[in-house]
């Protein structure tokens, strides 16, 4: 008996070294960011560790302005960002950062009016309702984009981000470019004083109070309106067409910086050229330093080759457009020079 009780002992031993050794061999990353983009970081980071079971990848969905802050502090390996870091920002950090393209993605304006699926709005028609100018849901701005559909004598609430959001910076783009009354009131940024509104937290935030509060309008990415069944509009584009969002509206408005893709990758594709092309619609970006402390340089290198090729693969089924076949030959050979 004493015999059987040493051997289980000596097993329950050897589970525990071994369990403790894998854990010494694991190398933890931790990055920061978007919200926008975390259901497919959530589910590259889950792939990839079953890819690198000595690689563990940890993020928060704290926003963007958070992702900068922390990447710039250097608090996490890698931060997430849907609105590129200013000059300014640049010039404040110690080091050298690379915005690399991960994804696309849209950002569409979503509602919750009774009885009303379907809804058509122009960005100046959007920027004044942001503005606080169109209030009410059968306004006659509304009903001249809407023909033939009975919109309710209701008030319309306006919900934002109330974070320093990728998001927030995709929308208000994509309402300066459209709308002089926007720029020189409110203007870009990931952070802006808006002029009415509720406030929510992260695009988990916006979506729960539209969904929950009649007569709410407000703006998220694409995967969280579908996630949360809530309606969202279509939005005139530049050509004058109506567009839904959906991958190959969101890689129509890729389509024509693809080739000219700027060397630091900063690029805005709102308001983009082409019948197809959904006009609210953006990368988005890893923040990484391009010196790195080893070894955790050459591990976001491997993921980063790994994201560029497999990861691509599953960004559909989430909604996002995977990266045009020229802009990833760029964000490889960047991704290349981190050391």
């Amino acid at each position: 008996m004493n015999i059987l009780k040493n051997i289980r002992r000596s097993a329950a031993l050897l589970v525990l070294l071994a369990a403790a050794a894998s854990a010494a061999q694991t190398t933890n990353l931790n990055g920061a960011g978007a919200t926008f983009p975390y259901p497919i970081y959530s589910k590259w980071f889950d792939d990839y560790r079953q890819a690198r079971p000595d690689v563990q990848i940890n993020y928060q969905s704290i926003g963007s302005g958070g992702g900068i802050r922390q990447i710039t502090a250097r608090t996490v390996d890698f931060g997430a960002t849907d609105g590129p870091m200013t000059d300014k920002q640049l010039f404040a950090v110690d080091g050298k950062i690379l915005h690399l393209p991960t994804v696309l993605g849209a950002v569409v304006p979503v509602f919750n009016v009774k009885g009303l699926s379907e809804l058509n709005l122009s960005g100046e028609v959007l920027a004044d309702i942001f503005l606080g100018k169109v209030r009410m849901w059968n306004d006659k701005a509304l009903a001249d984009l809407n023909p033939g559909v009975e919109l309710p004598s209701a008030p319309i609430t306006v919900v934002h981000r109330s974070d320093g959001s990728g998001t927030t910076y995709c929308f208000v783009d994509y309402l300066s470019k459209v709308s002089p009354g926007w720029l020189k009131g409110v203007g870009r940024g990931t952070s802006v004083n808006w002029p009415v509104g509720l406030g929510g937290k992260g695009n988990e935030g916006v979506s729960s109070m539209v969904k929950g509060m009649p007569g709410a309008i407000g703006y998220v990415e694409l995967i969280y309106a579908k996630q949360n069944g809530i309606a969202y509009a279509s939005v005139r584009n530049k050509a004058g067409r109506f567009v839904s969002a959906d991958i190959e509206a969101v890689t129509a408005a890729a389509a024509a910086s693809s080739r000219t893709m700027p060397a630091d990758f900063r690029v805005s594709i709102t308001d983009a050229p082409g019948e197809k092309a959904y006009p609210i619609s953006t990368y988005t970006w890893l923040l990484v330093y391009q010196k790195n402390t080893a070894p955790r340089g050459e591990i976001l290198k491997g993921f980063l080759r790994w994201m560029l090729k497999d990861g691509q693969k599953s960004a559909a089924s989430l909604g996002y457009a995977p990266l045009p076949a020229e802009v990833a030959v760029k964000v490889a050979a960047a991704a290349e020079t981190l050391r």
